[in-house]
C-alpha cells in the first residue's frame, strides 16, 4: 500500500517513526488523547476506549468485503488507562474500511455483553460504509471509512442572527425533493435541496431545520403493508453520530463523505439561511435486549445505556434503549460530536429530540442540574450555537417551561401548539392560554400576564409551532377530525389521538366550495397568528402550499407520495403561498412582534391582551374573540412600531374597538384573512386601508393592524 502524505513539519514526521510490526504492518503506540481516526503524514492513528473490555483488535477490510484482510491486535503497551491507540504505517485510506473486535466478560445480568466475534463500529466514525442506494439492505456488519477533509470554508463568518429573528422551516431532506414534481435533477438528496434554495429565498424563511441527517438504517423494521414497502423513513434511529447519511448524497463520496452536505450548508449560508440539525442523542438503532450489537453494546454496554438492576434497558425514548447521557464518557462523546458538526460543518444550531432524556440520571431519575446540559450551555465552541430542546420524552417527563438551563436553551413550545390549535377551532375555554401563547408564553417562561406587568422573558425561550413532522400537516389539521394511519399497518393505533383538528364540515377530500373556502381561511388564520406571535415561529415544509398527508399523522414509515412534498400544489395554491410570503415579510418589517423595544413614544403599553373593546383590560374566561397589541420605539426607523392582532374564533361577525391615543393618526389594516370578497387578504405598506376605531371581524378570521402616530406620518389615507 502507498503511504499517505501530508504537509506537516519535518520534525513532527520524524517523531512518529515506527516502533514495531504487527500482522506485517509497521506500527507504534498512537495518540491516546484523540478519539477516532486521525490521518498522519505516513500512517493512520486509530484510538478507541473501553472500561470493561479486556482486549481489542483492529480489523481492516477491502471495500465492500465482509472478511478482514488484516487483523491487528493492540499490544498491552499500546494501552493507557482504558484507551487503546495505535498508528499503522503505509496505509492508503482509499483502499480500506475498518472496525474493531473487543473481548471481555459476557454477563447480561450485569450489563456486560462482550462477544469477541462481534464486529464493532467506531463510535467516532466520520463515515460509515458502504455507500448504497436508499432502501438497499446492508451486507454484513457496519464498517467505518477514513475521511479526508479538504473542504475550504474560507473566512465565512458565523451567523449572528438572534433566535427571535429566525423563521424556521422544518424539512426532511429526502421527502423535500423526492416527488417527481419537485423538478430538481438530484431528487431526494442534499444536492436536490440545494437546487431549491431560490425557492426558500422567495418564501422568505431564514433557517432550515433538517430532520435527522446522521447515518441511520432505513431498513430497520422494513415490512410490507398492502403492497407498499415501509421503511424507517424519518431517520430517528441513529447508527453513527459523527457521520452524514451517505444515501442523502447524490454521488459517491468515498473518503470525502460530507462534501455535498458542506456545499449545501455553504450555499444556504451564502443566501442568509441558517442550518439547524435535528439530533437524536436519546437512543440508538441497537435497540433493546433483542436488538443488534454493532457499536456501544459491544464497547461498554453498561456505560452507554441506562440499565435496570437486572441488566435490561430503560426505555424513556420509546425506541428500545436510552442513552446514559450524563455518564462522563457519554457526555464527552456528545460534546465532541456537537463541536465537530459546529467546526467541520459550520451548522448554526441543534434541535434535540426528546431532550428531557438529556437531563436524566443513570437510574432514569430527573436531575436538577444535569452535567451534560450545563456543559453544552457553557462550552466555548458552542457559545453562539442555537440549542433547542424538545422538552419532553417518552417516559412521561414534560418540561416545557422548566427545561434545565432554559435561559441558554430554547424549547419547542408544546403548550403554544395545543392552546392555539384549540382556540382557533373554536374551543373558547382555551382563550387565555392562546393569549398567553401569542404574547410570548410569559406564564411558563418567567413572565406574567401582559396586562399585569411590562416584564417579559418568554420570547427568549420559545419556538412556536402549530405543525411539525410529527402530526398533521396544516392542510390536514383543517381537513380531518381523526387520524387516518391505516397505511402504517398498525390498525390506526399509532400516532397521537390528541390532534385538536377540525375538518370544517367534511372528513378528508371534498369538492364542497364552502368547506374548501373555510379550510383555506383557517390555514391563513394559523399562519397569521403564528407569524404575529412573540417567539420564534416554525412551520413544516409544504404547509405554505397546502401539502397533505391524507390524514396520516405519523408518517415515520411512509417513503412514498404520502410523505413526499407534491410540488404541483404550489401552483394550485399559489395564493396561499403568497400569503405565507407576505406574513413572513410582515414579521420582519415589524420587529416589535419578535422582541421588546424601548417604550413607544405614543404612550401605548408594550404588551397588552384585549377584549373586543381595547379599552377593556380584562379578558373573559371564555372569550370568543381577543386581541394582542405590541408597541415599542424602533430606533433604526425613528418611529413607533405598533401592531394589533385580532383573532375571532366565533362563527359570527364581531365588532371590535381598537386603541386610541391623542397623537395617533389611526390604525391601518394590513391583514384580513376573511378577504375583501375579491381575493385580497393582505396589503403592502402604503396600500393599507385606514381604520377608525371600530372594525368588523368576520366569522372565524384574523385581522392585523399597524398603528401610526401623528408626528410620524406624512401619508395620511382617508378613513373608511
Amino acid at each position: 500500500m502507498k503511504a499517505y502524505s501530508s504537509k506537516l513539519p519535518k520534525d513532527y514526521q520524524v517523531s512518529i517513526r515506527p516502533m514495531g510490526e504487527i500482522a506485517g504492518y509497521l506500527v507504534r503506540p498512537g495518540m491516546f488523547d484523540i478519539n477516532g481516526v486521525t490521518v498522519l503524514p505516513s500512517g493512520v492513528n486509530f484510538t478507541i476506549h473501553t472500561h470493561y473490555g479486556t482486549s481489542c483488535e483492529l480489523l481492516l477490510f477491502h471495500r465492500g468485503k465482509t472478511e478482514p484482510f488484516a487483523v491487528l491486535p493492540f499490544p498491552d503497551e499500546y494501552k493507557i488507562g482504558d484507551v487503546y491507540s495505535m498508528i499503522v504505517f503505509g496505509l492508503d485510506i482509499s483502499e480500506f474500511e475498518y472496525a474493531y473486535r473487543l473481548d471481555g466478560p459476557y454477563q447480561p445480568e450485569k450489563g456486560l455483553l462482550f462477544k469477541k466475534e462481534n464486529v464493532i463500529l467506531d463510535p467516532y466514525a466520520r463515515a460509515i460504509a458502504g455507500w448504497r442506494g436508499w432502501g438497499d439492505r446492508k451486507v454484513g456488519a457496519y464498517h467505518a471509512r477514513v475521511v479526508e477533509d479538504k473542504f475550504e470554508w474560507g473566512d465565512m463568518p458565523q451567523s449572528n442572527k438572534e433566535m427571535c429573528d429566525l423563521v424556521i422551516y422544518e424539512l426532511h431532506v429526502r421527502g423535500f425533493t423526492k416527488h417527481p414534481s419537485s423538478g430538481v435533477k438530484h431528487r431526494g438528496t442534499f444536492a436536490g435541496l440545494m437546487e431549491k434554495i431560490p425557492y426558500l429565498k422567495e418564501l422568505g424563511i431564514n433557517a432550515v431545520e433538517l430532520m435527522p441527517i446522521f447515518e441511520f438504517d432505513e431498513m430497520r423494521d422494513v415490512r410490507e403493508v398492502d403492497g407498499q414497502r415501509l421503511l424507517d423513513y424519518w431517520g430517528y434511529n441513529p447508527v453513527g453520530f459523527f457521520a452524514p447519511n451517505t444515501s442523502y448524497a447524490a454521488t459517491e463520496e468515498f473518503n470525502h463523505e460530507g462534501r455535498e452536505l458542506k456545499e449545501l450548508i455553504r450555499a444556504l449560508h451564502d443566501n442568509g439561511i441558517e442550518v439547524i440539525l435535528d439530533v437524536v442523542f436519546n437512543h440508538t438503532a441497537e435497540g433493546n435486549e433483542n436488538g443488534p450489537s454493532f457499536c456501544f453494546k459491544g464497547i461498554d454496554n453498561k456505560v452507554y445505556y441506562m440499565l435496570t438492576p437486572d441488566g435490561n434497558y430503560y426505555n424513556f425514548s420509546g425506541c428500545g434503549n436510552t442513552l446514559n447521557c450524563n455518564h462522563p464518557i457519554v457526555k464527552l462523546l456528545i460534546l465532541e460530536c456537537l463541536r465537530y458538526w459546529t467546526v467541520s460543518y459550520r451548522v448554526d444550531g441543534f434541535r434535540f429530540d426528546l431532550a428531557s432524556i438529556l437531563g436524566r440520571n443513570e437510574d432514569g431519575s430527573p436531575m436538577n442540574n444535569p452535567p451534560l446540559l450545563r456543559s453544552l450551555s457553557y462550552d466555548p465552541v458552542l457559545s453562539n450555537i442555537k440549542l433547542i430542546a424538545e422538552a419532553w420524552d417518552a417516559g412521561g417527563m414534560y418540561q416545557v417551561g422548566s427545561f434545565p438551563a432554559s435561559r441558554r436553551w430554547a424549547e419547542w413550545n408544546g403548550r403554544y401548539r395545543d392552546s392555539v390549535r384549540s382556540f382557533l377551532k373554536g374551543e373558547y375555554w382555551e382563550s387565555k392560554g392562546a393569549a398567553w401563547s401569542i404574547s410570548g408564553s410569559g406564564d411558563i417562561y418567567g413572565g406574567v400576564f401582559p396586562n399585569d406587568s411590562k416584564s417579559y422573558a418568554g420570547y427568549n425561550s420559545c419556538v412556536n409551532f402549530l405543525t411539525c413532522h410529527d402530526g398533521f400537516t396544516l392542510y390536514d389539521l383543517y381537513s380531518y377530525n381523526e387520524k387516518h394511519n391505516e397505511k402504517n399497518g398498525w390498525d390506526n393505533k399509532d400516532g397521537s389521538d390528541d390532534n385538536r383538528s377540525w375538518n370544517c364540515g367534511a372528513e378528508g377530500e371534498t369538492d364542497d366550495p364552502e368547506v374548501l373556502r373555510l379550510r383555506y381561511r383557517m390555514i391563513r388564520n394559523a399562519c397569521a397568528v403564528l407569524m404575529c406571535s412573540r417567539g420564534t415561529p416554525m412551520f413544516f415544509a409544504g404547509d405554505e402550499f397546502g401539502n397533505t398527508q391524507h390524514g396520516n399523522n405519523n408518517c415515520y414509515c411512509q417513503d412514498n407520495e404520502t410523505s413526499w412534498l407534491d410540488w404541483g400544489l404550489l401552483e394550485k395554491n399559489r395564493e396561499l403561498f403568497e400569503f405565507f410570503r407576505f406574513m413572513i415579510r410582515y414579521r420582519s418589517k415589524h420587529p416589535i412582534i419578535c422582541k421588546k423595544m424601548p417604550d413607544a413614544v405614543c404612550g401605548m403599553e408594550p404588551l397588552r391582551a384585549h377584549d373586543t373593546n381595547a379599552d377593556k383590560m380584562t379578558l373573559p374566561k371564555d372569550a370568543r374573540t381577543f386581541s394582542i397589541s405590541f408597541a415599542g420605539y424602533d430606533r433604526e426607523k425613528g418611529k413607533d412600531d405598533l401592531v394589533y392582532v385580532s383573532v375571532n374564533a366565533y362563527w359570527e361577525d364581531v365588532r371590535i374597538t381598537l386603541p386610541h391615543f391623542e397623537n395617533m393618526v389611526g390604525w391601518y389594516l394590513s391583514v384580513n384573512t376573511y378577504g375583501d370578497g375579491e381575493g385580497r387578504y393582505c396589503y403592502e405598506e402604503g396600500e393599507e386601508v385606514r381604520i377608525d376605531r371600530e372594525f368588523i371581524l368576520r366569522p372565524r378570521s384574523v385581522a392585523v393592524f399597524a398603528g401610526r402616530c401623528m408626528q410620524q406620518s406624512s401619508d395620511l389615507l382617508p378613513a373608511v
